[in-house]
Parts: structure tokens; sequence; C-alpha cells
């Protein structure tokens, strides 16, 4: 299945913290969507470009906008079979959108220091 032919969320391959905690959400069942590193997917399917995509995930789906970040791992849990859907919902309400898109930026910006980390998990960051 290509990136273009159904939903698909797409994260750091290199990175093992991103490998690691897409594996964590799928064996809970909270992935509504497959999930495959971006490196898989061919340059002229990608729905950014590579630099985007080593810094947040993003969900595509066909007919629809891609999202990125947050907004894609609540779509992903709203969408999952688990009794847990629920807190996919939550997370795009207004107030707590907001809450968990910095949280997502502070995660992301510092996978390299977490659990399950590898060199290719640092990001770095222009001036």
């Amino acid at each position: 299945m290509s990136a273009t032919t159904g939903a698909v969320l797409l994260y750091d391959g290199d990175c093992g913290f991103c490998t690691k905690s897409v594996a964590w959400l799928d064996q809970r069942n909270l992935l509504g969507f497959p999930a495959r590193p971006w490196q898989s997917v061919p340059d002229h399917e990608l729905p950014a470009s590579p630099e985007a995509l080593m810094t947040e995930v993003v969900l595509t789906r066909p007919g629809r906008r891609p999202l990125g970040g947050a907004d894609a791992i609540a779509a992903c849990v709203r969408e999952s079979p688990s009794r847990l859907r629920f807190a996919g919902r939550l997370l795009a309400l207004p107030g707590l959108r907001g809450l968990a898109r910095a949280v997502y930026r502070l995660v992301a910006r510092n996978r390299y220091r977490l659990p399950g980390s590898t060199a290719a998990c640092r990001i770095e960051r222009p001036g």
C-alpha cells in the first residue's frame, strides 16, 4: 500500500524513540491507521519534506489534508478500536489541543534524551 492510496501514519523510522512510541501505541490497539516509517515511502508520495517528517509524525488520509504532530496522534487514537479512543476526542478540544501540541513539541525537541532513543533521534535545528 502506498502512502497515497490509504490512510497511514508516517514516523521517523531512524529514531528509536519514535519507533518504540509507535510500537507502544500499536501494542495497545491505539492506532486507528497503519503506521510506517516515512523512509520506506517513495519521495514522490511523501506528504511533506523529509526535514519536516524528521520533526513530527504525519497522518495522511486520502482526500483530506495531512495532520502532523499531536493532531495526527489524536486522530489515530480517535479512530482506534480501543475503549480509550475517547482520549483522542478530548485531545481535539480547543484548550486541550493547544496543550497537546505544546507537549508534543517539547517531547519531539527532546526525543534524543528519552528512553529508547538513538543517535538518529537528535535533530540539529538551525540557529
